[in-house]
């Protein structure tokens, strides 16, 4: 997934699992060019609120996950879509491809067991990631928010 390669990137580059916003931010759009400072900002939001990024008590930021794992490829530039906030759905469904499944037999299965338990499609897409044997524990968590927002 591209967002997580543009997270991963400045930490690998720089060689640590620490960063200060600014330096992230530097990174991004003075070092590789592939965002403005503005951008850069935005993706440290998008990436914050999909759990990739966590900010740390002096003002930094460090990866919920394990960078060295993962490839920066050569003339890699992320789409622009990484600058959007993902839906529920949209975060079970990258999963779900992740581990393997064809997107449109996921949205097929997702939709038919939304309409046949009567449910949200973020929860249809829980449940099916469940029982596809995909880890969709924070989607589940945002899932069970989103509902509880809707209920005031």
């Amino acid at each position: 997934m591209s967002l997580r390669v543009a997270v991963a990137a400045p930490f690998r580059q720089r060689g640590t699992d620490t960063l200060a916003e600014s330096e992230f931010v530097v990174a991004l759009s003075l070092d590789r060019d592939w965002f403005s400072p503005d951008q850069a900002k935005r993706l440290v939001d998008v990436a914050t609120g999909e759990g990739l990024l966590e900010r740390v008590d002096d003002g930094g930021l460090s990866p919920s996950f394990d960078t060295s794992g993962v490839e920066v490829p050569d003339g890699f530039v992320p789409d622009d879509d990484v600058l959007r906030k993902r839906s529920t759905f949209e975060r079970v469904l990258d999963a779900l491809v992740d581990a393997g499944a064809e997107k449109h037999e996921a949205v097929a299965a997702i939709n038919e067991l939304q309409q046949r338990l009567g449910v949200t499609v973020a929860a249809a897409a829980v449940v099916y990631g469940r029982r596809e044997g995909v880890d969709v524990a924070d989607a589940a968590a945002r899932a069970m928010t989103e509902l509880e927002g809707d209920e005031e």
